[in-house]
C-alpha cells in the first residue's frame, strides 16, 4: 500500500515531502464536503479489512478488521508495544502492510486528503524557515497562490488563538510552540483525516492542558476524523468520541468505548462521576491486557 502522506525526516532527502500533508492536489473544499459541481456528500468512513503487520517474526496485526466513522475523535489506548502507532502508520500509508487494505469511504489513500502530526517537534519543522513559512509550505507545496495561502493561514489563526511570534524561527520558541506550529501546519490544509501520534508527550503539564483546550476547539469547528495515538488515559477519555482499546500482540480491539460526554470537556469535566466511570471502565480493560 503506497500512500501520498507525507512525513518529514531528518536530512535536506526529505525536502520534498513536506511534513504532515498528502502531496494529492485535491479542490479547495471543507472535509466531508462536495466540490463544486459534484454529486452526493463524500463521507470519510474508514473501513480497515485484513489489515497484517510484522516485525521481523514479531505480528503486530493479524487480518485486523476495524470500521471507522466519519467526523469523530477516536483516541488509541493499550499496553506499551501493543502497536498504537503502528497502527496509524499502516492507515496513513507511512508504513506498508504486509497484507490487507484501508479505504477511505471507498476511496484510496491517494486519493484522500491526510495530516499527520508527530510526536518529535524538532525534527517536524524546518528550522530555516520562520513558524509563519513553515505553516504556508503545505499550501505553497500543492500549488494556492499567496493570496490563496495567505487566506487560509489568517482564517486558521483566527480560529486556534494563537499568541506565538510566528515571525520566530522554530529554534527560538518553546516545545509548546513549536508542536503548535506543526499542529498549525497540519490543519491548514483542510484534511479530510488527522493523524495525531502522541502530539502533547514531550510538553510541559500546563501547555498540554492549554493545548487539549485548543484541540477540542478545532474539532468542534471543523469536525475534522481524527485518530489520536496517547499514552495518557484521562487524555484519552477527555479528547474522544471513542476510545479504541487494544490488547497486546498480537493485537486486537479490547473495547472500543463511546464517550458520551458533552464538548467541549475542559478540565474541570474530568471529576465529573460519569467522566470517572468511563475512565474506570476503560482503566479496567486496560489492567486485564496487561495481566494477560
Amino acid at each position: 500500500m503506497t500512500s501520498r502522506l507525507s512525513g518529514l525526516r531528518k536530512g535536506d532527502d526529505m525536502l520534498m515531502a513536506a511534513p504532515q500533508i498528502s502531496a494529492v492536489r485535491r479542490p479547495d473544499h471543507p472535509p466531508g464536503t462536495a466540490s463544486e459541481g459534484s454529486g452526493a456528500r463524500r463521507q470519510t468512513f474508514i473501513t480497515i479489512r485484513g489489515l497484517s503487520k510484522s516485525f521481523d517474526s514479531s505480528v503486530v496485526y493479524d487480518r485486523f478488521d476495524l470500521d471507522l466513522l466519519q467526523g469523530e475523535l477516536i483516541s488509541i489506548f493499550g499496553p506499551n508495544g501493543c502497536g498504537k502507532s503502528t497502527l496509524i502508520n499502516l492507515i496513513s500509508g507511512l508504513l506498508p502492510c504486509d497484507a490487507g487494505q484501508v479505504l477511505f469511504d471507498g476511496q484510496t489513500i491517494q486519493e484522500t486528503r491526510l495530516s499527520y502530526v508527530f510526536q518529535n517537534y524538532r525534527d517536524a519543522l524546518f528550522p530555516w524557515l520562520r513558524a509563519i513559512d513553515n505553516i504556508r509550505y503545505p499550501l505553497k507545496l500543492i500549488g494556492l497562490s499567496r493570496r490563496e495561502c495567505d487566506m487560509r493561514v489568517e482564517q486558521l489563526l483566527a480560529d486556534f488563538d494563537v499568541k506565538i511570534d510566528l515571525n520566530s524561527y522554530p529554534y527560538l520558541l518553546s516545545g509548546g510552540q513549536q508542536q503548535t506550529v506543526s499542529i498549525l501546519r497540519a490543519l491548514v490544509t483542510n484534511p479530510e483525516v488527522l493523524f495525531l501520534d502522541e502530539p502533547f508527550s514531550a510538553l510541559d503539564y500546563e501547555m498540554t492542558l492549554f493545548m487539549r483546550e485548543q484541540l477540542q476547539r478545532i474539532f468542534m469547528k471543523t469536525k475534522t476524523t481524527t485518530l489520536l495515538v496517547s499514552h495518557d488515559l484521562e487524555e484519552a477519555v477527555q479528547l474522544a468520541n471513542r476510545v479504541l482499546l487494544l490488547t497486546r500482540r498480537p493485537t486486537r480491539v479490547a473495547d472500543f468505548v463511546e464517550v458520551d460526554l458533552p464538548w467541549p470537556r475542559h478540565t474541570e469535566s474530568v471529576t465529573s462521576a460519569r467522566f470517572v466511570e468511563l475512565k474506570s471502565h476503560c482503566l479496567e480493560i486496560f489492567q486485564r491486557q496487561i495481566a494477560n
